[in-house]
């Protein structure tokens, strides 16, 4: 059976001409699916019994089920369970400009980043689009809020699960659907050359995050496996011509590992790569974890690498740091668990 929370405007309307119905019936689906939140066909009132019946026998209305979330200071991070009992992880943040939620795309990682928590539990496989709409839909509904911001920074690289993440873009920015403006929406990606190049004709002004990590290939390489496929003297060119195409501002993530890659001599050759180009900096704080050797960078070098980026005249966030008590480490509330069974 197919899920109806992975079903775009689009396939509804498809799928209702081709049974010989009107396609209008799609928008009364997404209206009782994502206004009035319901979790049955039988509950869809204003459509006919038998058509109900018939969506009963085709589609499931699947939801996830919190297993423990931790709060934090305006930081609310969850464990979800699966219905094939696989688990990942959401993450809630209170920010003044909204609700922001960070959304897994995959059980595990395969990319293998080696600060990284999530690629330390291997990829188990890809999450559906329905998957990626109920963490939504599950979250709202806990703690009675709207969430205003979504970016696709959890578990999993979304690029390596393109089409289902399209489509989870596709259902919950409709004006039907969750209603999400684009420009509300974050891609984040370690940086698979051929799906950035796809997503950049996708036509959704959705903003894009590019992991960099390092300003150069030697050092990038050694810290992420990625990058021995898609080095920076090819990944950089297709950013230079995102920005041209899309005329989109992107996001550079750059997290600080001590003694690794935040000398002033990175911040410098960071500047230089980045120099010219329509992006920022967002200089990310290490949450440390027991299974990974890599430390926190000093706030003293961070604000020095801050610092060297502003002189060098290069747009630099550094981003607030949420959760400093419970398992802030992307991933590490999955391991954790399921190490600890």
């Amino acid at each position: 059976m197919k899920e109806i929370y992975g079903q775009t405007f689009e396939m509804l309307e498809q799928y209702f001409i081709e049974i010989g119905d009107k396609k209008f019936k799609a928008k009364q689906v997404y209206d009782w699916l994502y206004k009035k939140r319901v979790t049955s066909f039988d509950e869809m009132t204003n459509i006919k019994k038998e058509l109900r019946d018939q969506l009963q026998k085709e589609f499931v209305i699947n939801s996830l089920k919190i297993l423990t979330k931790q709060v934090g200071e305006d930081v609310i991070k969850y464990l979800l369970e699966l219905n094939d009992g696989n688990k990942i992880e959401a993450v809630l943040m209170l920010h003044d400009y909204g609700n922001s939620l960070c959304v897994s795309s995959q059980v595990g990682c395969n990319m293998g980043c080696s600060f990284c928590e999530s690629g330390r539990l291997k990829k188990v496989r890809n999450l559906t689009s329905a998957e990626m709409v109920s963490q939504i839909l599950l979250i709202e509904q806990d703690l009675g809020l709207r969430i205003t911001h979504i970016v696709l920074m959890g578990i999993g690289e979304p690029f390596d699960n393109y089409e289902n993440v399209m489509n989870f873009v596709d259902i919950i920015n409709h004006p039907n659907g969750i209603a999400l403006g684009s420009r509300h929406i974050t891609i984040s990606t370690c940086g698979i050359v051929p799906k950035i190049k796809g997503f950049m004709n996708h036509g959704k002004q959705v903003n894009l995050a590019i992991s960099l990590h390092a300003p150069n290939d030697t050092l990038r390489s050694q810290i992420m496996k990625i990058n021995k496929a898609y080095s920076l003297k090819e990944l950089i060119p297709v950013i230079k011509e995102y920005i041209r195409k899309t005329n989109r501002r992107v996001t550079f993530e750059y997290i600080l590992l001590k003694n690794v890659n935040d000398s002033l001599e990175c911040a410098k050759e960071l500047a230089m790569l980045l120099r010219g180009m329509n992006c920022y900096v967002n200089l990310i704080p290490y949450n440390e974890t027991s299974h990974i050797e890599y430390k926190k960078s000093s706030q003293e070098q961070i604000m020095k690498f801050y610092d060297c980026l502003k002189k060098e005249k290069i747009a630099v966030t550094i981003r607030r740091e949420f959760g400093s008590k419970v398992s802030a480490a992307c991933g590490q509330l999955r391991s954790n668990y399921e190490e600890g069974k």
